[in-house]
């Protein structure tokens, strides 16, 4: 069902909050992966305060969907998100990455209300992923799993051998994200390692694809109503994004995939945000 326009409203005002707590959360840390976490705040915004079936309150109910943050270096966006959902204060974010925190760049699902799988190894949130959704099923549950994947992670075998495995078990129950904000560590992906025609490649694994705008709520829903209704493939969502999206002077910038700011810089950047609303 398309979003109402009070429902895209809240999702935009929410994803402005979200973006304000990442940038104060790089600052309480000293520095942070900012750029990745900017990208996906719009995907992440419309999973939890939109689609997900969970409860904050109880971040270990048997029956919750599974979120699998692939990208887990994006922590600091993570960490934000689910302190927006009730998870745990909003206060708490101000220890991350310190020592003694229960907050580590790459969150752990031991230490961290919210987190289902502890990632970081870029390439292996896929495959968990997968294993999840099937396990769902052999056990006859109705939860779905998502998982979100870095556009850069997918020059790793691992991703593709498990997209061939969704594909195979037609493991419809999981639903898969790219991130494409075309920029990993070491510069734009497809000079590192190109991955056009990228939609093409997903398709010929077995996968639906649905190409959006990554920062449109509409085109989001869309695509994710699509999803939750397709019993014969997998579906990937291909999410064109903008990395630090919604900062000026991060946006399409591959210095900015970790950074730090002082408090003057991250005023500006609230400031940047401020507008997009």
């Amino acid at each position: 069902m398309p979003l109402t326009d009070q429902e895209r409203q809240a999702l935009k005002e929410t994803a402005v909050q979200i973006r304000k707590d990442i940038i104060d959360t790089t600052v309480a840390a000293g520095g942070a992966h900012i750029g990745g976490a900017l990208s996906m705040v719009e995907i992440m915004t419309i999973l939890y305060h939109k689609y997900l079936n969970v409860r904050p309150d109880r971040p270990d109910w048997e029956d919750r969907d599974r979120v699998v943050v692939s990208k887990g270096h994006a922590g600091v966006g993570v960490a934000s998100v689910l302190a927006g959902r009730g998870y745990f204060p909003r206060e708490a974010l101000n220890t991350f990455n310190q020592f003694k925190s229960r907050f580590g760049m790459h969150l752990d699902s031991l230490k961290v209300a919210g987190v289902d799988i502890s990632t970081g190894s870029l390439g292996h949130g896929l495959p968990m992923a997968a294993g999840l959704a099937l396990g769902a099923r052999l056990q006859k549950k109705n939860w779905k799993t998502y998982c979100i994947l870095g556009d850069g992670e997918c020059n790793e075998g691992s991703v593709w051998e498990a997209a061939m495995s969704a594909s195979h078990y037609k493991i419809t129950n999981l639903i898969t994200f790219v991130d494409r904000n075309r920029l990993m560590i070491d510069g734009a992906t497809e000079d590192i390692m190109g991955l056009e025609p990228f939609a093409d490649k997903w398709t010929a694994f077995g996968f639906i694809v649905k190409e959006v705008d990554g920062h449109d709520f509409n085109a989001l829903a869309g695509a994710l109503d699509f999803a939750l209704g397709q019993d014969d493939a997998p579906v990937l969502i291909l999410c064109n994004t903008v990395k630090g999206k919604g900062v000026s002077f991060m946006e399409n910038e591959v210095k900015w995939h970790y950074g730090s700011m002082n408090s003057t810089l991250a005023d500006r950047a609230k400031a940047d945000v401020d507008r997009i609303n």
